[in-house]
């Protein structure tokens, strides 16, 4: 089993984790993220992407200074969806073009978006075309922008978490698109770059989300030809949506996609009508950098099922709950425990410290050999799972996040310092 646990995990995280648990007078739970292995991964992302295809990182997956730091030097920009999310790029130290999308913006948020350059706002209704001008014109800026479309989409092309083709808050119906067109076309304030589509999210099968880009290209001429001087509208942002498998070893196919659009794309271009295409995935960009390290506090029997208790839980990696999944648990014996070990090859129910039922993050982990103070570790949690969490619930402190750099060592790692302060 140790040997299969240390196949698993970088050496890196397991120095740390094991590092956490001896140094901390309280069992510890902690996100640890390899920073290496995320700048080897982006790198391979941007590698395989044809000439014209641009990767826009979408920071709500993970917005911490750290991971934006590693992946300013190989991404073409940022996305974000609020004022906060603004401050956090225009905090990185390697300014990079950032585009703002997302409903419900804040007119403060435009006018924080417009006074740090934002290169596109995806406006999301004519509402939002009206009071982006008049923030526009009263800032006395010309604001390039994309308007994002909610398409009729064919029904084979939805997923379970499906962003268009129904009812959303997410983008202008294309029935109304020739209205929105005309209404940022009549704004001197603002200019008309091309369209934002997103709609798909946690998508795993290449081929049906090949299907959509060329759905999507297949709609292009005539969307752009809505404009006065279609030549203007070049840009067409296909959002992001790439999932990732947390349950198998299969993970999308990334280069299948690249290669598919680079093909494609070179037949538009004989016809001068190829757009400038523009990704923005976060997903698929961090999540398989972090691991979530939690230790065993109890182990227990209940009904006929087995319970190991650890220290944290679903205020602090929310995403098993959120997804609806059991997460893989890699177990990390503690080096010298002497408390009693359980048999081989037992099924058991992962929990943390809540007072919910629900604060499940597996429910069928085999783990052998398995003793108080010991650490489970779960991987992929570099995406959605600490910043999408309810931290503050039951008031228990908050996870410590620590950032390994290359050839990491007790010396050479930074740590966010969250813990709460009262």
């Amino acid at each position: 089993m140790t040997q299969a646990i240390h196949a698993a995990l970088p050496a890196a995280v397991v120095r740390q984790a094991r590092h956490l648990a001896a140094a901390g007078a309280d069992p510890v739970s902690a996100f640890l993220y390899d920073l290496p292995a995320l700048r080897r991964h982006v790198q391979r992302l941007t590698s395989c992407l044809p000439s014209g295809v641009e990767l826009f990182y979408a920071i709500k997956a993970n917005s911490e200074a750290p991971l934006l730091e590693t992946l300013a030097p190989w991404v073409d920009g940022f996305e974000i969806s609020s004022g906060g999310e603004i401050a956090r790029v225009a905090q990185c130290s390697r300014r990079l073009p950032f585009v703002f999308s997302g409903p419900g913006k804040l007119d403060a948020d435009l006018e924080q978006a417009l006074e740090q350059g934002v290169e596109l706002v995806h406006v999301e209704s004519l509402g939002e075309i009206r009071r982006l001008g008049a923030i526009a014109g009263r800032m006395g800026r010309r604001q390039p922008v994309l308007i994002r479309i909610n398409p009729a989409l064919p029904p084979h092309l939805a997923t379970r978490l499906s962003m268009a083709g129904g009812p959303t808050p997410f983008g202008i119906d294309e029935e109304e698109l020739a209205q929105a067109v005309a209404l940022v076309e009549q704004s001197p304030h603002l200019a008309l770059h091309g369209f934002h589509i997103h709609a798909m999210s946690h998508q795993l099968d290449v081929e049906r989300h090949i299907e959509l880009l060329d759905w999507y290209l297949d709609k292009w001429p005539s969307w752009r030809a809505l404009a006065a001087d279609p030549r203007l509208v070049r840009c067409l942002n296909a959002g992001g949506g790439m999932g990732v498998d947390y349950l198998g070893p299969a993970q999308f196919d990334w280069e299948r996609l690249c290669r598919h659009l680079a093909a494609r794309l070179a037949r538009l271009e004989l016809d001068a009508e190829a757009p400038r295409i523009r990704f923005e995935p976060g997903r698929l960009v961090s999540a398989f950098c972090g691991y979530y390290v939690m230790q065993v506090l109890d182990l227990k029997r209940s009904h006929g099922k087995r319970f190991a208790v650890c220290r944290g839980g679903t205020h602090q990696f929310r995403l098993p709950a959120a997804q609806g999944h059991d997460h893989p648990v890699l177990h990390l014996p503690a080096p010298g425990n002497t408390a009693a070990r359980t048999e081989d090859g037992e099924e058991w129910s992962v929990v943390g410290q809540l007072c919910t039922p629900k604060d499940v993050l597996t429910r069928r982990a085999v783990l052998s050999g398995l003793a108080v103070g010991d650490l489970l570790v779960l991987p992929m949690a570099g995406a959605y799972g600490y910043n999408i969490s309810h931290a503050d619930f039951l008031c228990h402190p908050r996870p410590r996040q620590v950032f390994l750099e290359p050839e990491a060592s007790n010396n050479n790692t930074m740590e966010s310092t969250t813990c709460c302060t009262s």
